[in-house]
């Protein structure tokens, strides 16, 4: 009997995860790896952990396959049918992973009408300042994954704009990835809105069009921490913690904004779904803060908050959900960025900084997965 309970208890949902989302905000596991897909793992999240989509990265990957011994079967295959280039064998491998991930939610994202249950895809770091380059590759991956479900993650750099809007337009759904700013996120629904016009205006149907802008979190905190500590005033080091969640905020703000304008109205009158914020990089990189503020304090309906499974672990075991955390502490965010910039901060060069070190970041990631893909290649197949 004692073990049939620790049956029953193995496969309950999680009363903290399932709370978040019953709030509004969607679940969804920063990670993927062939491994979680084989193993089971990524099924009981989804059961246990209310998680309703899957966001990846060139990092994530690059983790992924570090332990090749997953991949190396279908690395066996492709050579044997002539694809040896790395980009391209690296291409196949993560849209395998993608696919499959597709198929398990294929379930979930018929009941949400397709808002949930995605999984998404990114392009290579390379082509951030390469619309064109962009655009094509979005097509490619899009079409190679073949699964309605899938998001194309694409850079919100300044040639990723036009590249979101024409990639929208061609009926494509995007994840809008490395956002920082509230002026960059203003230009990422703009772009959202413009991509959605553009195919009425050449007479396409966009009722299957979907999208979320991922707004990053705790690298906002990183940053401003450290410039807060180089100036050292009583009034500097009382700021630390709060640029992240201030900045999130007012995010959600502009995000109500657009949803209360004609613009959309008339979008939405058509068939159109709303482009949902996302908030990325919520795991906690101070040790000294609580590890789910990124998630309990980021609570509003309409999100999604991706995470680790570390931070995922972290609320299922202590997060305290209490409701809408955003929506009434707007006014006192704003109060938060206007103290920043008096101290001394100037959040234009922060999230400047943030966007190139991004790009760099996945950069090196995706260099790190080209060199161990390579390496694998190079070894003799049985």
């Amino acid at each position: 009997m004692v073990d049939d309970n620790a049956s029953i208890q193995e496969v309950a949902v999680n009363d903290r995860l399932k709370a978040l989302a019953d709030q509004g905000v969607s679940i969804w596991l920063d990670d993927l790896s062939r491994e979680r897909l084989t193993s089971g793992n990524l099924a009981e999240l989804i059961e246990q952990k209310s998680v309703t989509g899957v966001t990846t990265n060139p990092t994530i990957f690059a983790a992924a396959l570090s332990h090749g011994e997953s991949y190396a079967g279908q690395v066996a295959e492709l050579e044997a049918a002539g694809v040896t280039a790395v980009d391209e064998v690296i291409r196949h491998l993560t849209s395998t992973d993608v696919r499959d991930a597709c198929d398990l939610f294929a379930g979930i994202n018929a009941e949400t009408d397709g808002v949930d249950g995605r999984v998404s895809i990114e392009v290579e770091p390379g082509l951030a300042m390469d619309a064109e380059g962009t655009i094509a590759q979005a097509k490619e991956l899009h079409a190679l994954v073949d699964r309605p479900n899938v998001l194309v993650k694409i850079p919100a750099t300044r040639p990723g704009l036009e590249a979101i809007r024409r990639t929208i337009a061609a009926g494509i759904s995007v994840n809008v990835t490395l956002i920082f700013s509230i002026e960059r996120y203003r230009e990422v629904l703009d772009a959202w809105l413009g991509g959605l016009e553009d195919a009425l205006a050449a007479g396409r149907e966009i009722d299957e069009i979907h999208s979320v802008a991922s707004f990053f979190v705790s690298r906002v905190d990183a940053e401003v921490d450290k410039q807060l500590e180089a100036i050292g005033s009583d009034e500097a080091l009382a700021l630390r913690g709060q640029a992240a969640l201030a900045n999130a905020r007012i995010a959600y703000a502009a995000w109500l904004e657009v949803m209360t304008g004609e613009r959309w109205a008339t979008l939405r009158n058509r068939g159109a779904h709303p482009q949902r914020p996302l908030w990325a990089s919520t795991g906690v990189k101070n040790p000294d803060y609580d590890d789910t503020m990124y998630v309990t304090q980021l609570v509003a309906d309409g999100c999604v908050n991706t995470m680790p499974e570390k931070t995922m672990d972290a609320v299922a075991d202590h997060g305290q959900v209490t409701g809408d955390t955003i929506t009434d502490n707007i006014d006192d965010a704003i109060g938060v960025m206007g103290q920043l910039q008096e101290v001394g901060i100037d959040l234009d060069d922060v999230v400047a900084q943030l966007e190139d070190e991004g790009v760099s970041k996945f950069n090196a990631s995706w260099e790190e997965l080209v060199s161990s893909v390579g390496s694998v290649l190079q070894e003799p197949q049985p």
